[in-house]
């Protein structure tokens, strides 16, 4: 009788032990990447990059759907789509495998089925400086489209290619900081309105490269009301403003220190905007 009583209590504790590990192993990680530009790591003048950036708001909606979630920023203020592939911006060592891409490509080849989502920013700086002193450079914009066109979708297919279980992926549309210009007289109000469809052929070209390798793309130069001109709106100091023109104002720091980056309430606009296209 003692052999079997003890034969039953060490099944029982093989039986307990062979539960436990099961019921105590901790959730799976799960990531959340951020790539980009400056916008993808929230930089502000005056503080440089921050945490209120539109990643770093996407982030507590996603984690509250999977508590097991974690964020990955591995943005660049300002990165290029060339320097995104190539490197040679940010040089602080945060890319061991030479570039963000390439960061971004062995990151998701390591984990695999564990990134659930992935979002992208970057282009601006291919086309920032080509509106020198209140005008508009056709020709350095037009080459900037052209290098654009080139570069992301050598940096969409590798990131496709990288990680074959397709996470949730969004690109953006950006939003017209140049829309400031119009507080600057008739001339500075032509170069505004000219702007808003340069801002579209350039967005557009994204749109159509997202679409092409399978990323959904957030709306941001709707959010931004880029195109909405009426009603006029009262802004203080400014006075009354076309909508479009308002929103940059309120959104952004270019109407107060003529600095093209989102305030955290604008940060804020974009991230609503990816949640759209996420959940």
């Amino acid at each position: 009788m003692r052999i079997a009583r003890l034969l039953a209590v060490a099944s029982l504790a093989a039986a307990v032990l062979a539960i436990v590990p099961a019921t105590a192993q901790a959730d799976p990680v799960h990531y959340y990447v951020a790539l980009g530009d400056s916008l993808a790591v929230g930089y502000q003048p005056g503080l440089g990059d921050t945490g209120q950036g539109y990643a770093d708001q996407l982030y507590p909606t996603l984690k509250a759907k999977d508590p097991a979630l974690v964020l990955v920023k591995l943005g660049c203020s300002g990165e290029t789509t060339g320097t995104m592939i190539n490197g040679g911006r940010c040089t602080d060592g945060r890319y061991p495998a030479g570039s963000q891409l390439n960061e971004a490509v062995a990151f998701l080849a390591a984990h695999g089925a564990d990134v659930k989502y992935l979002t992208v920013d970057i282009g601006a700086n291919d086309v920032d400086g080509c509106t020198p002193g209140g005008s508009i450079d056709p020709v350095c914009l037009a080459q900037g489209v052209l290098t654009i066109e080139s570069n992301l979708p050598t940096i969409l297919s590798r990131l496709r290619a990288a990680d074959a279980n397709l996470p949730r992926s969004v690109g953006m549309t950006y939003y017209d900081p140049f829309l400031e210009y119009w507080l600057h007289g008739v001339q500075g109000q032509l170069v505004a309105t000219a702007s808003v469809g340069l801002l579209a052929t350039i967005n557009t070209a994204e749109i159509g490269m997202y679409n092409q390798y399978g990323f959904a793309v957030a709306d941001v130069q709707g959010a931004y009301k880029t195109a909405s001109v009426l009603p006029f709106t009262t802004v203080a100091p400014y006075g009354s403003l076309p909508t479009n023109v308002a929103t940059i104002c309120r959104l952004t720091y270019m109407c107060s220190v003529q600095n093209i980056h989102p305030n955290p309430a604008g940060y804020g606009v974009i991230a609503q905007a990816f949640a759209a296209k996420i959940s």
